[in-house]
C-alpha cells in the first residue's frame, strides 16, 4: 500500500446495465469475502462497484476506470472494489475482455493516507486489507477473461498490482511506476514478489523494490516489466485496440492460452504469501509509522536502527 502524493480529477464514465442478484456467506470477524454476483444476473457494475466506473467502448469488451481525488488514490472502499470486480468480469457471459485504465492525469497513486493510517491504528482493518490484497492477485490472475491495462502518469499500489498482473499492460513512454513500500517502511507484499523476478528478473526485481526508484514506461518496457509502450497521447487507443484485437479472436483459446501461462504465478503463491504476512507484519511496527508521517509532512524518513 503505498502512496504517491497529487490532485486531480476527471468527469465520471458511462456506467453499464440491470442490477445483479449477489449471494455471500459470511466471513468471520475482520475478515472481508467478496460478494459473488449471481452468474445469470450480472450487468450493472456501477451498482455493485460504486467507486470504480465503468463503460463498454467496444462490443464485448467492458472498460473499468479508476476515478478518485489524489491522482485516483485507492480508499478502502475502492481496494476492496478493486479486488472483487474480477470475479463479475469472470461470470459475466457479456464481457470477454476487460480494460483497465485511470482517469485523469494519472493511473493511480496507491493507497490513500487514510487507508495506510487505518491499517496502523486498526488489527481488523490490517487483517481485512490483507486478505483484499490477496483477493486482488489471484481474482486477476484467476480471471478467465483477458485483462488490458493501459498505465499513463504515476502508477502506485493496488492499481499498479493489477495493471502489471493484466494478461496485456500498455504504459505510456512517460508514465512513472513505482514500488514504493520499502519506502513506507513495510516489505514489497502487495503483488511484486509473485511477479516481478519472473517479468523482469531477480536482479532488476531487487533493485526497484529494494530502493525505490521509479521506472519510467519505456524503462519498464526495455526490462520486460510491461508489454508495451507507446507515446502518452496513444496509451488509452493502443491498448482499447488490443482489447478489441482480443474479444474478436477465439475465446476458448485465449482464455485457455492465460489459465496455462498463469500458472507460472500459481507456482509462486507460497513466496507470494510470504510476502504478503511481512508487509502486513509491518504495519505493526514503529517503520510504517515514520513511513506515513514522512510522507504526510513531505519530507525524508527517519527510520530507526
Amino acid at each position: 500500500m503505498e502512496h504517491v502524493r497529487g490532485s486531480g480529477s476527471c468527469g465520471p464514465l458511462a456506467g453499464a446495465v440491470v442490477t445483479p442478484k449477489r449471494y455471500c456467506v459470511a466471513a468471520p470477524p475482520g475478515e472481508h469475502w467478496p460478494t459473488v454476483p449471481d452468474a445469470s444476473a450480472i450487468s450493472n457494475y456501477s451498482d455493485t462497484f460504486p467507486h470504480l466506473r465503468f463503460d463498454r467502448p467496444a462490443d464485448r469488451v467492458l472498460r473499468i476506470a479508476l476515478e478518485g481525488p489524489g491522482l485516483n488514490a485507492v480508499d478502502p472502499d475502492m481496494h476492496r472494489e478493486l479486488a472483487d470486480v474480477w470475479l463479475a468480469i469472470d461470470r459475466d457471459p457479456d464481457v470477454d475482455v476487460a480494460l483497465l485504465q485511470g482517469a485523469g492525469k494519472a493511473f493511480s497513486a496507491g493507497g490513500s493516507f487514510g487507508l495506510v493510517q487505518m491499517m496502523l491504528d486498526d488489527f481488523d482493518a490490517r487483517v481485512r486489507v490483507a486478505r483484499e490484497a490477496r483477493d486482488l492477485v489471484f481474482n486477476v490472475i484467476n480471471c478467465s477473461k483477458p485483462i488490458v491495462s493501459a498505465m499513463h502518469g504515476p502508477a502506485v499500489g493496488a492499481g499498479l498490482v493489477a495493471g502489471l498482473l493484466a494478461d496485456v499492460s500498455v504504459v505510456a513512454r512517460t508514465a512513472k511506476i513505482i514500488d514504493g513500500h520499502t519506502r513506507l517502511g513495510v516489505a514489497a507484499g502487495d503483488h511484486a514478489a509473485i511477479c516481478w523476478p519472473l517479468l523482469c528478473g531477480m536482479a532488476k526485481a531487487k533493485y526497484y523494490l529494494l530502493t525505490c526508484e521509479p521506472l519510467s514506461g519505456e524503462e519498464a518496457e526495455r526490462i520486460g516489466l510491461v508489454s508495451l509502450c507507446v507515446d502518452d497521447d496513444q496509451v488509452h487507443d493502443r491498448a482499447l485496440e488490443i482489447a478489441v484485437g482480443l474479444s474478436n479472436g477465439a475465446q476458448a483459446a485465449i482464455r485457455w492460452t492465460k489459465q496455462t501461462l498463469n500458472n507460472w504465478y500459481r507456482a509462486n503463491s507460497a513466496i507470494f504469501d510470504a510476502s504478503l504476512a511481512y508487509e502486513f507484519l509491518g504495519f505493526a511496527g514503529p517503520d510504517a509509522k515514520e513511513g506515513l508521517a514522512s510522507h504526510m509532512e513531505k519530507r525524508p524518513p527517519n527510520f530507526g536502527p
